[in-house]
């Protein structure tokens, strides 16, 4: 459980910003089960965040960014982007290590700083998770020719083009399991009890740190937050 007061207001609006993408109704159990806090600190903070008009709460209990909370939460998602780029394209930093970090530094960032980082690198452009300054939802990247693991074709080979980022011991399982942006695979089988098993392609080293071999069996939580794009046969 974290601390209160390490979750900035700005950790609350970025999370809602992101439960709204994915399509969720952002009720205050979302928001602690995803930002580790208890439900007592989740109420106090809706309350200032109504007080300050950066959110509206229905009386569906459902909560709502407000235009201001939706500008604020959009500024905190660039600085967390620009950030995941320097730690990577500049640092080196490896995709895995860097969601964390960002999440830390991205209150720090002063306006002329962020000013310099988009110099830089530019706003647009994927983070090395794959994903896009603004969360987006499943459609838009459905539009785009992207499909989710959970849903991807048994006996076809795709490449991973973006991972949900937000949970760290995801990224952490899916790395642990050769699994991340660019890497290719194949859908061996969409199981009766909602796993997906797959096959790796990868390099000796990749191939060689598990002694599970290139198979893997991934839940549909994990499978849901992995991107793939189909490899032309």
């Amino acid at each position: 459980m974290k601390d209160a007061i390490y979750v900035s207001k700005e950790n609350y609006l970025k999370a809602i910003l992101e439960a709204e993408a994915e399509g969720r109704e952002v009720i205050p159990a979302v928001l602690a089960h995803w930002l580790e806090v208890s439900a007592p600190a989740v109420t106090m903070a809706l309350k200032r965040l109504r007080r300050d008009g950066f959110v509206e709460i229905g009386a569906d209990g459902i909560v709502r960014l407000t235009a201001t909370g939706r500008e604020t939460a959009y500024r905190t998602a660039l600085r967390h982007h620009l950030i995941e780029r320097m730690l990577s394209e500049i640092f080196g930093m490896e995709w895995h290590e860097i969601h964390e970090e960002a999440e830390r530094l991205e209150h720090a960032v002063s306006p002329a700083f962020e000013a310099k980082l988009k110099e830089k690198l530019g706003e647009g452009g994927a983070c090395p998770h794959g994903n896009q300054v603004l969360p987006e939802s499943p459609a838009q990247r459905k539009q785009r020719g992207e499909t989710p693991l959970s849903e991807a074709v048994e006996g076809r080979r795709y490449t991973v083009t973006g991972l949900q980022e937000r949970d760290h011991k995801l990224l952490l399982f899916l790395h642990h399991n050769g699994i991340g942006p660019g890497q290719s695979l194949r859908v061996v089988s969409q199981n009766y009890d909602q796993t997906v098993s797959i096959e790796l392609d990868g390099s000796v080293e990749e191939r060689s740190a598990s002694p599970e071999g290139p198979g893997r069996i991934l839940g549909r939580p994990a499978a849901e937050a992995v991107w793939l794009r189909q490899e032309n046969s």
